[in-house]
């Protein structure tokens, strides 16, 4: 189904009053021309695969009727046919006041082909988003919006604004928590005007050029390697003309923005709309898949969250995040935990764990099955004794009793895994051959035999859907049915960087030794710690501007460190690979242990309030639980009397702002530091001591622990008596 022409085939006036008064438009890509989802993605469109048991592209669609896009152009080219008879067949077909309509394409390769047909059609009459459909957010766009038109009102040339936003890479790894290279952007940071854009994999010498232009024309450019690009773009109709002119333009980051960025001819520029509270996010990996289906139902994209886009009636939300449609039936021996989704229809037998997981539609769940951190799709058969870690299950799988998933796992679509048999990890799983040689990353999908876009393997590919069951059994065990795909030469290594399982700790510890720290400098010029560029002569930044850079950033440290925090308590993330991710980003943000300590009691803390209590002596039991499961943690950072000393000052001040229900319980915490061995006595009369000139005001706390100051002091006198 072609996208219908509406209105006049000439291009409307350039007025930006005229502009104005056009429906905002957007420009869905529903494919990702790239292969990082096979095998699965030989079978069905990457748009269309469940993200918490909701289709991809409904996340998307959800957010821009929200954010007031009235018309939405949805581009299809591989499995076209799924994606069309999907949006017809949904919601999305007859909402008031917000159309969508597809483009179908049999031979596009990339998104610039896309984008040059969708000139082509003359469907575009204004500014539009340009948007993936595997993107979700839940971020206004009335402010990215206005500032993107008054800025083309005052420089005709300013045609492309980029969703950005803070997000640190692991300094280990060079990856963002989403499994996505580590990005540097050069930005003016005055005009947000966007001046370089380069990924880990374009700086293999080591180091990044900047025009000697850009330090001229720039009185001050900071380059970030802080930033996440959330592949959400406000565009102007230039763009699209763009891509028609020049054919060279295939990939939107790789050509296009870097086109634009070195082009001194046109004198197009690309400026950044950074989002703060908001989320965006774009599932381009597995790592990213299960981040963003974590976030999800911890609930960080409201209102986009399982229970609001299905209904309240459909799906039920529990105690400590655990998500229930109806008709489920759970045996009473059955244990679901924390943040887990149960879809509808779905059978769970005796003494079965489910924990961190999400389970869709019409499974059948046997006994004494294990599951972990792992994705299971619709009308899965899981038998008993199974057990699965950190693996992703596609519709109609069967694992046969016993059978067992290691982390990583990816089984496509109706594979059977034999009777104990134990699929090793990272194996992706097929009903399909693998292809015999690596495909570049942006070759078009492989499509099903219906949707008229499979001419280049579809021969091959149809004739391996049911495979002779004696060629496969070898594979997957007695009665298996599907092919392990091998790795290829040279990726080996890498499979855990981009995989649904965390990153195992021996891989943290290797990366850590051969890490070679290499400094981002220009000749003429010193990158400082905030990674602002400035001449040598330069010396115009004040101590009051550093101190402000320093709170900020102890403020995007400390949000780290709560959401690894977090990630270590739902996973079951064992204490001493939390040290490490924590050390990363102590080495990131070039923060200082009893910064990691600050930030980890606050996470801890915090925690310990928002789980469910209805007293003062629950909210306690809360926090030593908390305390006592977490205290090797937060001791690995405090090293001395000074820095126990800060962790008491950190607890001060949460009573008094942002965790306020605690102050009433101040003196029994600070005792259970103590017993927990995590505060020292001499830190606590220190401290004592210290608050002793205060004002009154300031005191608040020191009376209230007045006994057990006491009782220290006293058992003090009698430790020097004795």
């Amino acid at each position: 189904m072609g996208a219908q022409k509406k209105g006049a085939t000439a291009r409307v006036s350039e007025d930006p009053e005229e502009l104005a008064r056009n429906p905002l438009q957007a420009i869905l890509l529903a494919d990702s021309f790239a292969t990082t989802f096979r095998p699965i993605t030989l079978e069905r469109p990457k748009v269309l695969l469940p993200l918490v048991n909701i289709p991809m592209i409904d996340y998307t669609l959800a957010w821009l009727e929200s954010a007031g896009v009235e018309e939405v152009f949805v581009f299809c080219c591989a499995h076209s046919k799924q994606v069309i008879d999907y949006l017809e067949g949904s919601q999305w077909s007859s909402q008031p006041n917000f159309s969508v309509a597809t483009i179908e394409s049999h031979n596009s390769i990339s998104a610039g082909d896309a984008l040059r047909l969708i000139y082509e059609r003359n469907v575009i009459h204004g500014d539009f988003v340009l948007i993936s459909g595997d993107t979700v957010s839940n971020m206004l766009l009335t402010q990215a919006l206005q500032e993107h038109k008054e800025r083309k009102k005052k420089d005709a040339n300013a045609i492309m604004t980029m969703v950005v936003k803070q997000s640190k890479p692991s300094p280990i790894t060079q990856q963002s928590r989403l499994g996505t290279d580590e990005l540097f952007m050069a930005i003016n940071p005055v005009t947000k005007q966007l001046l370089c854009y380069e990924d880990k994999a374009e700086y293999s010498k080591g180091f990044i050029s900047l025009d000697k232009t850009l330090i001229a024309d720039n009185p001050s450019i900071i380059l970030h390697n802080d930033k996440q690009d959330c592949y959400i773009d406000i565009c102007s109709q230039e763009v699209l003309s763009l891509f028609t002119d020049n054919f060279d333009y295939q990939h939107l980051r790789r050509h296009f923005v870097k086109g634009l960025l070195v082009d001194d001819i046109m004198g197009y520029k690309i400026f950044t709309h950074e989002i703060h509270s908001s989320y965006a996010a774009r599932i381009d990996n597995f790592r990213s898949y299960d981040t963003i289906s974590k976030d999800i139902i911890q609930r960080w994209t409201y209102p986009f969250v399982p229970d609001v886009l299905c209904g309240s009636t459909a799906i039920k939300v529990e105690r400590q995040g655990t998500y229930r449609a109806s008709d489920v039936t759970l045996s009473r021996s059955a244990q679901v935990g924390s943040f887990t989704f149960i879809g509808q229809g779905t059978k769970i037998g005796n003494d079965t764990k489910i924990f961190h997981s999400v389970v869709g539609k019409g499974c059948t769940i046997g006994s004494n099955v294990t599951i972990e951190g792992s994705y299971i799709w619709n009308n899965v058969n899981i038998e008993d004794g199974c057990q699965l870690r950190h693996a992703i299950v596609c519709d109609g799988v069967i694992m046969k009793s016993g059978a067992v998933l290691q982390p990583g796992v990816i089984l496509s679509f109706k594979v059977v895994v034999g009777q104990q048999f134990v699929v090793p990890a990272y194996s992706k799983v097929s009903l399909l051959q693998q292809p015999t040689q690596q495909d570049s990353d942006e070759e078009l999908e492989y499509a099903d035999s219906t949707s008229g876009t499979g001419e280049l393997h579809s021969e091959k590919l149809n004739g391996d859907i049911a495979p002779d069951l004696s060629e496969t059994a070898s594979e997957l065990g007695t009665g298996g049915v599907g092919y392990i795909w091998s790795v290829f030469e040279g990726v080996q290594d890498e499979e855990w960087r981009h995989s649904v399982a965390p990153i195992p700790t021996d891989k943290l510890v290797k990366l850590m030794l051969d890490e070679d720290e290499e400094q981002l400098t220009q000749d003429g010029n010193v990158l400082s710690a905030s990674g602002e560029l400035k001449a040598d002569s330069d010396d115009n930044g004040s101590e009051d501007e550093n101190n402000e850079d320093s709170r900020d950033d102890y403020v995007f440290f400390e949000k780290e460190v709560e959401a690894t925090f977090l990630r270590a308590v739902h996973e079951n993330v064992k204490v001493d690979h939390a040290v490490l991710e924590v050390n990363a980003l102590r080495l990131s943000y070039n923060m200082a242990s009893v910064d990691c300590a600050g930030a980890i009691f606050y996470s801890m803390m915090k925690l310990a309030v928002e789980s469910p209590h209805s007293s003062a002596t629950e909210l306690h039991k809360n926090a030593a639980e908390m305390i006592t499961k977490w205290q090797k943690l937060l001791k690995s950072f405090l090293h001395d009397i000074d820095e126990e000393i800060e962790v008491i000052l950190k607890f001060e001040e949460m009573c008094l702002e942002s965790a306020k229900e605690f102050a009433a319980l101040f003196p029994q915490v600070l005792h259970l530091l103590y017993d927990k061995e995590i505060l020292q006595e001499d830190a606590i009369l220190r401290w004592a001591d210290e608050k002793e000139g205060a004002d009154e005001s300031d005191k608040v706390f020191l009376k209230r622990s007045e006994k057990f100051i006491q009782w220290l002091k006293e058992a003090e006198e009698e430790e020097d008596d004795d």
